[in-house]
């Protein structure tokens, strides 16, 4: 295993489990305070019917989670315990890579900012980073980030070598270098993409919209982000174990896909989506009002994302920052990412559930989606 195909299989299980063991670190302490409790409560919901005509037929619960390389999955209601499972070596003390679901974690982080006074989210990027004014990014607002609707042109086409996406990572050592004029660093190689369009558009899946939040977020709260994660998020979320992030050369964190946490601490985190900011000790550690603006979205975020060149599967959905809502409404939240990393929040039956997995391919719509509709089914049946 390495550089070139630790993203591929048969690599992924062992590599997404055992991140800080090739690649650099950085810690996300969780602080000192109390352990969010996640008592068992016990529910039969493996042996649930889940209709997926996509697929040609029902399956159960069970079979879902068998066919979608699962590494380890969580159903909590209310913050008890329904359903629980590990498999290929991973237990719940083990860190697994969240890909993009780190994005959402990272923007909890502006929202804590936001509420501080630290970050105006209509503020212009170069307000806090005056650099980016040399980049396709000058013109662009903290909120076109978070809603990724700036117009910058970035490829997130994860089996072309050379997409921006996957440049990305040569930059910041994830990665081989193909190039000898590539930038050897997350920011510098942030400095060199281009506008190809009015920032403000359509919505357009891009991760370096993530990495530029991250750079801000550092800016306006005069930290890391692995200090501003824990001081605003880590520490006060109730968390079992520390998290890590991966980092470039420098220093600077993978922000759109580097955090590792364990499968229990992601149903902390999406708990906070459930309880108006509040974790599941009582803490209150993002402001109810940043929570209802993700949940109402802007005034057009439903036809900004229905006029993405992505074909997004989520018809009447929206994306708002940095989580995704894939029905009409705002009853279902998910965090994604690619390999199969979900959170997934059902706001009316108190459901919040996570799945952690190593897909051989970066995206299977009919995994992520399949997926959705099991956790769709536990909450119908608990309705």
């Amino acid at each position: 295993m390495d550089l070139q195909n630790w993203q591929t299989s048969p690599h992924l299980r062992w590599t997404f489990q055992h991140f800080a063991e090739f690649l650099p670190t950085a810690r996300i302490s969780r602080g000192t305070g109390p352990v969010a409790e996640l008592p068992p409560a016990g529910a039969a919901v493996r042996d649930l019917t889940v209709a997926l005509p996509a697929l040609g037929g029902p399956r159960t619960v069970g079979q879902v989670i068998d066919g979608t390389d699962t590494d380890g999955w969580i159903v909590t209601r209310n913050g008890e315990v329904l359903a629980e499972e590990y498999f290929a070596g991973m237990t719940a003390e083990t860190p697994h890579l969240l890909m993009s679901v780190s994005k959402s974690l990272v923007a909890m982080v502006a929202g804590a900012l936001s509420h501080a006074g630290s970050l105006d989210v209509e503020a212009p990027v170069t307000a806090y980073v005056p650099a980016l004014a040399r980049s396709g990014y000058a013109g662009a607002t903290v909120r076109h980030l978070l809603d990724m609707r700036s117009g910058i042109a970035f490829s997130e086409n994860y089996l072309d070598p050379n997409a921006e996406v996957r440049l990305l990572e040569q930059a910041i050592g994830w990665a081989p270098r193909s190039r000898p004029d590539l930038p050897r660093t997350m920011y510098d190689f942030l400095l060199t993409l281009e506008r190809k369009s009015a920032h403000g558009g359509a919505f357009e899946y891009r991760s370096c919209e993530t990495d530029v939040l991250g750079w801000v977020c550092e800016a306006a709260g005069a930290s890391t982000m692995p200090e501003l994660m824990s001081e605003l998020l880590w520490s006060k979320l109730g968390a079992h174990a520390d998290a890590t992030i991966g980092v470039d050369s420098v220093g600077t964190g993978m922000f759109d896909g580097g955090i590792n946490a364990t499968l229990r601490d992601m149903v902390r985190f999406g708990s906070l989506i459930l309880r108006d900011g509040a974790s599941l000790t009582g803490e209150q550690v993002v402001p109810a009002a940043w929570i209802h603006d993700t949940l109402a979205g802007g005034p057009d975020s439903r036809e900004a994302f229905a006029a993405s060149p992505d074909d997004n599967r989520m018809p009447g959905g929206m994306y708002r920052n940095q989580f995704w809502f894939p029905y009409p409404g705002n009853d279902v939240v998910l965090c994604l990412g690619i390999h199969g990393q979900m959170i997934y929040i059902n706001r009316p039956a108190g459901i919040v559930a996570a799945k952690l997995s190593s897909w051989p391919y970066p995206q299977d719509a009919h995994k992520i989606f399949s997926t959705v509709q099991a956790f769709d089914a536990i909450a119908a049946s608990l309705a």
